[in-house]
């Protein structure tokens, strides 16, 4: 649990920190420091965003019925996986071009407020949506998971952040440099196979519900040969599920899910990160 959720988080919060950083740079190389402050208040805003969010996600759900509870919590995972699935694909795909939207955004900002407010929506909206993003998925992984501790939860999310924070720092100051593309890359897959996970999780709440059916109809049934607690190979169990949701006991429609999920998603990404072939010049024969 406290890898997955450090991995989560560092992902996330690089992000942020990358968007930090481009706004930072923009607003002294513009000779706009007064904005500055206004930018660490809009930050200061966007993190309590994913703090409300999980405030709520937390004690909300306890008031609702058993079947209440188990379908917001496969709703809740369903939207988790979505939002994850697309930030996945659209840094992917927009990584290159981010500095010069954040930018353009800036831009048109600042030339119609001389004030520099604007910079703190910005500042919201680009932080805050990565804050929510890494609540709700985080939330989805602890609760689809047997290992819910709380302090290792906790501090995972913490060191990713604050590995995400250092690192945005360095970035920002040249004195690091890091190669996104392997990066965005190799946690764009980690992400996918927790997402996956979770998905197949979801189902089983929806089943469990009594919104969708096969409850009792289960894929395969590997409980009896769980080893022993004293059997490091329990211990690789647990990481498999506290990760990627690995489940003993999966029913058959969790694993159609989870395999609807994974494969088109996996080759999807994986063609993204190839990108496209090129086609090899042709030259003229010689006359």
């Amino acid at each position: 649990m406290f890898l997955a959720n450090l991995l989560i988080a560092l992902r996330e919060g690089l992000e942020a920190a990358l968007v930090v950083s481009i706004i930072v740079a923009y607003l002294v190389k513009s000779d706009r420091r007064d904005a500055l402050p206004k930018l660490w208040v809009g930050v200061g805003l966007a993190a309590l965003v994913p703090l409300i969010v999980g405030a709520i996600l937390t004690w909300g759900p306890k008031t609702l019925t058993f079947q209440a509870q188990e379908i917001l919590g496969g709703s809740l995972s369903f939207v988790a996986v979505g939002m994850v699935t697309w930030m996945i694909f659209w840094m992917g795909k927009n990584a290159r071009e981010l500095k010069g939207e954040i930018e353009g955004s800036l831009s048109k900002t600042l030339s119609g407020d001389s004030s520099g407010w604007g910079v703190v929506w910005i500042a919201v909206i680009a932080v805050g949506r990565e804050g929510v993003e890494t609540a709700l998925f985080v939330w989805a992984t602890v609760r689809s998971s047997i290992e819910n501790s709380t302090m290792q939860t906790t501090l995972g999310v913490l060191t990713g952040l604050l590995i995400a924070i250092v690192l945005g720092v360095l970035l920002y100051q040249g004195a690091v440099r890091i190669n996104f593309r392997v990066f965005f890359a190799v946690t764009g897959y980690f992400l996918v196979l927790v997402a996956a996970g979770i998905v197949a999780y979801g189902v089983g709440d929806f089943q469990e519900a009594g919104v969708l059916p096969g409850i009792m109809d289960h894929a395969w049934d590997l409980s009896d040969h769980l080893p022993a607690t004293t059997s490091p190979l329990h211990w690789l169990y647990v990481l498999l599920q506290a990760m990627f949701q690995f489940n003993l006991q999966p029913t058959v429609l969790q694993m159609v899910g989870w395999l609807l999920y994974i494969v088109p998603v996996l080759v999807l990404l994986t063609i993204q990160i190839r990108g496209p072939r090129r086609r090899p010049k042709v030259t003229a024969p010689a006359e």
